[in-house]
C-alpha cells in the first residue's frame, strides 16, 4: 500500500506558543490515522516556492498550517490552484480566520479539527496580485500593522502598544474613489477594509454581512476613526450602524486612493498604494472544520 502523507507547515516565530510540542503533537495524531508527516519550517524565504516543491513531491492528503493570518494566506497563495484539504492549527499573533471558522483555540481540540472530514470551501479575493482570505484594509489599521511589524514586542500586546504611536503619526483622511459593479462610490475615509469575512483576530465585527463562502466580498468604509474606536478594533466590539460606516457587497471593485495610502493584507504589510484591483476567486479554498456530530 503507498504511503499516505500529511504536510506540516509551521511558522516558527508567529504567537507565542512552543511549537516543537506542537508539531510532536500533529504527528502523534496524524500517526494515529495511519499518515507519515512532513515537516516545513517557513524561514521567509521563498517559502511558497518550498510549498510547492514538497506538494508535487509529496501529493500529501492534507496540508495543516500551524501559524496566524500571514502564514495561512502565504501557503494559500502557493498552492491556490490545486484540490487539497487545509487544516488550520491557530499559532499566531492574528488569528482571525481561525476565529471566523470557529476552529477552536486550543490545540487539543483544534487539532481533530484539523484533521476532520468535514470542510467548507471558502472564497479567495485577490488584491493587485496579492491573496487575501481574510480582511484587508488600507489606512490606519495599516499603519498599525506597519509598526507593529518594526516593534519587538508581539501578540496583542505589541499592537497595543503601537496604537497610541499610530495615532500620533497619523494625517488626514484620504479620498477613496470606488468603482464597483454598475456604481461608483466617492468619499473620505480614515479606513476602507476589503472583507471576506467577518471579525479581526480578537473577535470584533467588522463585517457583519461577512461569508467565506458565498462568492463576494465586502468593502467596509469608515469616514472617521478615533482612538477609542481603533482601540475598540483590538479589544471590543464598534459600532458599524451609524453614518459614518458604509459597507457594500461586490464580486469585482477598483479603488482609487489619494493620496498614496498605507496597505496591508491578512495582517502583513505591504506598503503604500494609490490604487487597488480587487476580484473574487469562489471556492477556492478547503478548510477542514469541527465535525461535533
Amino acid at each position: 500500500m503507498a504511503q499516505k502523507f500529511v504536510i506540516i507547515v509551521v511558522n516558527p516565530i508567529a504567537g507565542d506558543i512552543d511549537k516543537g510540542e506542537l508539531v510532536a503533537d500533529v504527528e502523534e495524531h496524524a500517526l494515529t490515522l495511519g499518515l507519515q508527516t512532513i515537516v516545513y519550517e517557513t524561514c521567509g524565504i521563498n517559502d511558497g516556492k518550498h510549498i510547492r516543491h514538497l506538494y508535487e513531491q509529496y501529493q500529501p492528503q492534507r496540508i495543516i498550517i500551524a501559524g496566524g493570518d500571514g502564514t495561512i494566506k502565504e501557503v494559500a497563495a502557493a498552492l491556490e490552484d490545486v484540490d487539497v484539504l487545509f487544516g488550520i492549527l491557530p499559532a499566531g499573533s492574528a488569528n482571525g480566520l481561525s476565529v471566523d471558522l470557529d476552529i477552536p483555540a486550543t490545540l487539543d481540540l483544534a487539532i481533530p479539527a484539523a484533521f476532520s472530514a468535514k470542510f467548507i470551501d471558502i472564497d479567495m479575493i485577490k488584491i493587485n496580485g496579492h491573496t487575501s482570505l481574510h480582511l484587508s484594509d488600507v489606512g490606519l489599521n495599516a499603519m498599525l500593522v506597519k509598526n507593529y511589524e518594526s516593534g519587538t514586542t508581539r501578540g496583542m500586546l505589541g499592537y497595543a502598544k503601537q496604537v497610541l504611536a499610530t495615532f500620533k503619526e497619523q494625517t488626514g483622511p484620504f479620498r477613496a474613489r470606488i468603482e464597483l459593479e454598475g456604481k461608483e462610490v466617492i468619499t473620505e475615509a480614515k479606513m476602507v477594509v476589503i472583507a471576506n469575512s467577518q471579525k479581526y483576530g480578537t473577535g470584533v465585527v467588522i463585517n457583519p454581512f461577512g461569508k467565506m463562502d458565498d462568492g463576494q466580498f465586502e468593502i467596509v468604509v469608515l469616514r472617521n476613526l478615533d482612538f477609542t474606536v481603533l482601540t475598540k478594533i483590538l479589544t471590543g466590539n464598534i459600532r458599524l450602524d451609524t453614518e459614518d460606516v458604509d459597507i457594500y457587497s461586490t464580486k469585482n471593485a477598483r479603488i482609487f486612493i489619494d493620496p498614496p495610502t498605507e496597505f496591508q493584507v491578512d495582517g502583513e504589510y505591504i506598503g503604500l498604494v494609490s490604487e487597488l484591483n480587487i476580484s473574487i476567486l469562489a471556492s477556492n479554498m478547503k478548510i477542514a472544520v469541527p465535525d461535533y456530530n
